[in-house]
């Protein structure tokens, strides 16, 4: 089966070749059409549940006009050091 390497990704062009040394050229190409079937199958992405629950809690001060998160925003971290809790917000500059 001949694999059209134009449309593959440099990362895709990578495996291929890499299969092809090692295992040879049929063996290599069988293989990896069916990891390009499997990798079709699984989700594209998958949903980050801290950034959906950061939403959800800003989500409040959607219609409020005197709050601003500037045009560059924020980072959020958790704090960290001795006796450190909670997170800091730090404006990107």
């Amino acid at each position: 089966m001949a694999i059209d390497e134009s449309a593959l990704t440099k990362g895709q062009t990578r495996k291929l070749n890499a299969l092809r040394k090692s295992v040879g050229d049929d063996i290599a190409d069988e293989a990896f059409t069916k990891w390009m079937a499997a990798r079709a199958k699984a989700p594209k992405e998958a949903r980050d549940p801290v950034a959906d629950a950061l939403v959800a809690a800003l989500d409040q001060f959607k219609d409020e006009k005197t709050f601003r998160l500037g045009a560059k925003g924020y980072v959020v971290k958790r704090s960290k050091g001795k006796g450190a809790s909670g997170f800091i917000a730090q404006k990107i500059t």
